[in-house]
C-alpha cells in the first residue's frame, strides 16, 4: 500500500474539510430557497412559474427568442395555438 507524505495528507485533509464546510453550506442555502418558495406560495404566487422565470432569466434574450419561436413551431404543428390553425385554415377557403 502506498502511503502519503505527511504534508500531502494533510492537504488532502484541508481539502476534504473545505469541500464538506462547502457542502454544509450548500446544504443551508438549499433550505433558504426553500422557505423562500414556501413563503411565495403562501402569498400566492405560483411555485412552478416562480422556477420558471427564474430559469428564464439565467437565458439571454436571444436564448428566450429562439427557444420561444421553436415552442410555438412544435405548438403550431400540433393544432394547440388557438389562433394560428384558425386563420390557415380561413386561408385556404
Amino acid at each position: 500500500m502506498t502511503t502519503l507524505q505527511n504534508s500531502t495528507q494533510q492537504q488532502l485533509r484541508q481539502l476534504i474539510e473545505q469541500i464538506e464546510r462547502l457542502e454544509e453550506e450548500k446544504k443551508g442555502l438549499a433550505e433558504d430557497v426553500r422557505d423562500k418558495f414556501l413563503e411565495a406560495k403562501a402569498m400566492g404566487f405560483d411555485v412552478k412559474i416562480l422556477r420558471q422565470v427564474i430559469r428564464l432569466r439565467k437565458q439571454s434574450k436571444t436564448d428566450r427568442d429562439e427557444q420561444q419561436a421553436v415552442l410555438e413551431t412544435y405548438l403550431h404543428a400540433l393544432g394547440m395555438l388557438a389562433d394560428e390553425p384558425q386563420q390557415t385554415a380561413m386561408a385556404a377557403e
